[in-house]
C-alpha cells in the first residue's frame, strides 16, 4: 500500500545549471529514485541557457528556475527572495555553489527556510600552495573569508563529498561541529546490470575493430587534463600501434582539445564522443582501460564508480582522494609529475590486471559500497527529516 503525504517536504537545490557534470548527475540519480510524493525538488539554475537535464527535472516534476546574475549581489538578493516567495515555501535549501553558498544559505535565513545545506562537491582552496592563495588576489581571498564565515553561521548541516572537503567549506576543526558531515555522492547501478554487445558499441561509435580503447569520461575543463591524455595515447601509439582514445563529454574547452587533435596529426587515434546519456554503455563495451588524470581541483568523481562497476581498470591522477578506490586492484594511481611514458606504462599494465574478478563481482562490490545511489538517497532523506524535526534553528555561533 502507498502511503500519500498531504504535505511533502519541499526542497530547493541551488546549482550553476543541470548539465551532465558529477553533482548534478548525481541529483538526477536522486530526483529519478526518490519518493515524489513524499518530497518535491526544485532547481535553481545561475542561467538561462537550456542544459542536458532540464527536460527530464521538468518530467519527473521539478521546476528550473533561473536566478541570474550572481555576480552583483543586489539583483541576486532580490530575485533569489522572489523566487521563495512566488513558488515556495521551501522547507530546505540545498546548496551546490561552493563558497556561494555562503550568500544563498544567508538569503534563505532571512526568508525563515527552516533547514539550509552547504554541501561542498569540489575542495579546492586548502589544497592550493600559500604563494598560489596570494596570486588570486586580496578581492577573492576576502570573499572566500567572508562566504566561509558565512557558512558557518547560516548553514544546518554542510555536506562533503570526501575528507578533504571539509577543511576547505567548514574549517580545520570541522569534525568537532556536528553539522559537518561527509556525505558520498552515488550512482545508479541498475544499468550496469545490461549485457553489452562491445562489437555493437565499438561500431556505432566508428571505432577500428581490435583497437585498444582508453577512455575518459569528463567535462573539458582544464583541470580535467585533456592535453596530457594526448600526449600519454601519442606515446602509447608507438609501443601500440592499436590504441585509440574516446573522450566522452563536451565543455568550454572541447574546441580547443579538437584542434590539438587535428594540429598534431592524432585525428585517426581519437574520437569524440559528445554529451552522452548511455555513459554505462560506453564503459562497459567500447574502453579497456580508463584514463583519468584530473588535476588538483577533483571532489569525488562519480565516474570512476562507474568504472569499477564496469570493472575497468582504471588509471588515475594521485590527486584523486583514496575514498573513490572500491575496487583497489581495479586502481592505479600515478602522479602528474610522472611523464607521459610512465602515465603509458601503467595503461599497458592495466590491461592485463583483470584475471580473477568479473563484472558481475565488481557490481556486487559496488552494490555493497557507499556509492549505490539507493544508500546515498536513503541517507538524504533521513538528514531532511531529522533536520525537520528538529524545528527552526536560526543564527548559528561562529
Amino acid at each position: 500500500m502507498t502511503e500519500t503525504y498531504k504535505t511533502p517536504t519541499r526542497i530547493l537545490h541551488v546549482i550553476g545549471g543541470m548539465s551532465r557534470g558529477g553533482p548534478e548527475t548525481w541529483l538526477m540519480h536522486i530526483l529519478r529514485h526518490i519518493d515524489r510524493q513524499r518530497f518535491q525538488m526544485d532547481f535553481v539554475v545561475h542561467t538561462t541557457e537550456k542544459c542536458s537535464y532540464d527536460q527530464e527535472v521538468q518530467a519527473l516534476g521539478g521546476r528550473i528556475i533561473p536566478c541570474c546574475k550572481p555576480h552583483n549581489p543586489f539583483i541576486y538578493a532580490r530575485d533569489f527572495k522572489r523566487i521563495l516567495q512566488e513558488h515556495g515555501p521551501y522547507d530546505v535549501v540545498h546548496s551546490h555553489v561552493q563558497y556561494f553558498s555562503g550568500f544563498v544559505l544567508r538569503l534563505a535565513y532571512q526568508a525563515g527556510v527552516p533547514v539550509r545545506v552547504a554541501h561542498n562537491h569540489t575542495p579546492s582552496y586548502h589544497l592550493i600552495d600559500a604563494v598560489s592563495q596570494k596570486k588570486q588576489g586580496l578581492w577573492r581571498r576576502c570573499y572566500i573569508f567572508l562566504m566561509r564565515r558565512w557558512i558557518k553561521r547560516y548553514t544546518t548541516v554542510g555536506l562533503v563529498v570526501n575528507k578533504n572537503g571539509g577543511p576547505d567549506m567548514f574549517g580545520t576543526d570541522w569534525q568537532t561541529d556536528p553539522r559537518w558531515r561527509i556525505h558520498y555522492c552515488a550512482i545508479d547501478l541498475a544499468p550496469f546490470r545490461a549485457v553489452v554487445d562491445p562489437q555493437a558499441v565499438r561500431r556505432d561509435l566508428g571505432i577500428p575493430p581490435g583497437a585498444f580503447v582508453v577512455g575518459n569520461v569528463s567535462r573539458f575543463f582544464k583541470k580535467k587534463n585533456h592535453p596530457f591524455m594526448l600526449e600519454i595515447v601519442r606515446v602509447l601509439a608507438q609501443q601500440e600501434p592499436k590504441v585509440h582514445l574516446l573522450l566522452v563529454g563536451d565543455g568550454p574547452e572541447l574546441l580547443d582539445i579538437k584542434r590539438k587533435v587535428a594540429i598534431e596529426g592524432l585525428t585517426d587515434l581519437v574520437t569524440f564522443a559528445g554529451s552522452r546519456s548511455d555513459v554505462p554503455n560506453l564503459l562497459l563495451g567500447a574502453m579497456d582501460v580508463f584514463l583519468f588524470p584530473s588535476d588538483w581541483g577533483e571532489g569525488l568523481p562519480l565516474v570512476l564508480m562507474e568504472a569499477q562497476a564496469a570493472r575497468l581498470p582504471s588509471v588515475i591522477s594521485s590527486y584523486i582522494t583514496q575514498e573513490a578506490d572500491v575496487i583497489d586492484h581495479l586502481i592505479r594511481r600515478v602522479p602528474l609529475s610522472r611523464p607521459p611514458s610512465a602515465w603509458a606504462e601503467e595503461v599497458l599494465a592495466a590491461r592485463n590486471s583483470l584475471l580473477g574478478l568479473t563484472q558481475p563481482e565488481a557490481l556486487k562490490i559496488m552494490e555493497q559500497s557507499p556509492f549505490n545511489i539507493l544508500r546515498s538517497m536513503q541517507m538524504l532523506h533521513d538528514i531532511y527529516l531529522k533536520e525537520l524535526a528538529q524545528g527552526p534553528r536560526f543564527l548559528m555561533a561562529v
